[in-house]
């Protein structure tokens, strides 16, 4: 058995900002299921969304997540992300990660996606998430009162009772796979940062631990569950019979990149106002009625009208994959499916991410802020971990001065 403070459940951008957010303030476990660099942040290519250019603002930027979440967002968790935006930028640059300057690397380098009016998204080539987390994982090292627990499972939420007879969720039980035994971690605050639920699905971008476990644990201790019929759907995953989960980013239609159908047919032509652009379940949607209309197995995304130096210079991962798979992006289109990407639903939680189980917190994809209603604003999910997971820290860190 141990102890700590904190015990935060997951090991991606949202657990890791909790527990560096946390550390000094008490002993901080984090619980990982595999080694500690698998999350779906390590996959994220995108960015992070900020309204950080002069041309935009934070009212362009709700504006943009509003229509996005079809009119359900929580508009309250919606502006208190945005606003918090360009510090969550700061915040992760501080922590070391290094993002795409312009010219003499003062100015941030900003690239746009669909559903966005503006470019604001701050990224790291296209490898985001991976530069993230490694500066993340760099600062845990680093850090005396954080202990990382790798290749241990969270199976179920230790609830007890408080001194006056109510509910309150007192640590986790694991598994240890390595030693194949069942380890309890007793802890003041617990934090569920699992991540999503995409490998539920046939296809999706998601890692092989999004298996929806923060979800189940959650539900089976009594806590409301919301919204989990909004399963948000990337629309181009590489469809290859001997590669999963291969996601191709967004920001390749951001710098021009088309979608056709096997025919050559534009698929986004008159969809929608902002075509190939729009917003991702308006674009998930066009690729699927096209395939099923068609019966073919896929659709072509189309970035052969960029420069081919600057699809290079931008999207060096992509390419540098698509190459060991014998396509070349600069010269052939890229077939590819949507899948299955992020749940918009969740752990219900409030705007400090506390659930209805005292010391029970939930943070990142496996929390419902709120914040994107029906279909998350491409970019808008690393804002979201790490603006919410410091409100989290700050919550949680008071509540212990409290007992």
């Amino acid at each position: 058995m141990r102890k700590a403070d904190f015990v935060v459940v997951g090991s991606g951008v949202a657990g890791l900002t909790f527990a560096l957010s946390a550390a000094g303030h008490g002993q901080v476990v984090v619980v990982t299921k595999k080694d500690d660099a698998e999350s779906a942040t390590n996959m994220a290519q995108g960015g992070i969304a900020a309204a950080m250019a002069g041309t935009d603002s934070f009212e362009r930027h709700v504006e943009d997540t509003l229509a996005a979440g079809v009119g359900l967002c929580n508009r309250e968790a919606v502006e208190t992300a945005i606003r918090s935006g360009p510090n969550a930028v700061r915040r992760l640059m501080e922590w070391g990660a290094r993002f795409s300057t312009l010219g003499d690397g003062e100015e941030l380098a900003l690239g746009r996606e669909g559903g966005h009016s503006e470019r604001r998204i701050v990224h790291a080539a296209d490898m985001t998430g991976e530069e993230i987390e490694r500066a993340l994982l760099t600062a845990i090292d680093r850090h005396p009162d954080i202990v990382v627990l790798e290749d241990h499972v969270a199976i179920a939420l230790v609830v007890g009772a408080d001194s006056r007879g109510g509910r309150v969720c007192a640590g986790v039980h694991v598994l240890d796979a390595a030693a194949g035994a069942i380890d309890t971690v007793l802890s003041g605050v617990t934090v569920l940062a699992t991540g999503g639920c995409g490998k539920v699905y046939l296809y999706t971008t998601n890692p092989d631990i999004a298996s929806g476990d923060g979800v189940a644990m959650a539900h089976r201790a009594g806590v409301p569950i919301k919204n989990m019929e909004f399963i948000q759907f990337h629309p181009t995953c590489l469809y290859h019979p001997e590669v999963k989960s291969f996601l191709i980013s967004e920001a390749v239609r951001g710098e021009g990149g088309v979608l056709r159908s096997l025919s050559g047919d534009r698929t986004m032509k008159g969809v929608h106002p902002r075509e190939d652009l729009a917003p991702r379940d308006v674009v998930a949607r066009a690729i699927d009625s096209t395939m099923k209309t068609s019966g073919d197995k896929h659709v072509l995304l189309d970035v052969t009208s960029v420069d081919a130096d600057r699809v290079r210079a931008r999207f060096p991962n992509i390419h540098a994959r698509l190459l060991e798979l014998g396509f070349d992006m600069t010269t052939e289109p890229i077939p590819v499916v949507p899948a299955a990407h992020y749940v918009c639903g969740g752990v219900a939680v409030d705007l400090d991410c506390r659930t209805s189980l005292p010391g029970l917190y939930a943070v990142g994809e496996v929390a419902h802020t709120g914040m994107h209603g029906a279909n998350r604003l491409a970019s808008n999910s690393l804002l979201e971990a790490v603006v919410f997971s410091e409100r989290a820290a700050r919550s949680a860190v008071a509540g212990l001065g409290d007992a």
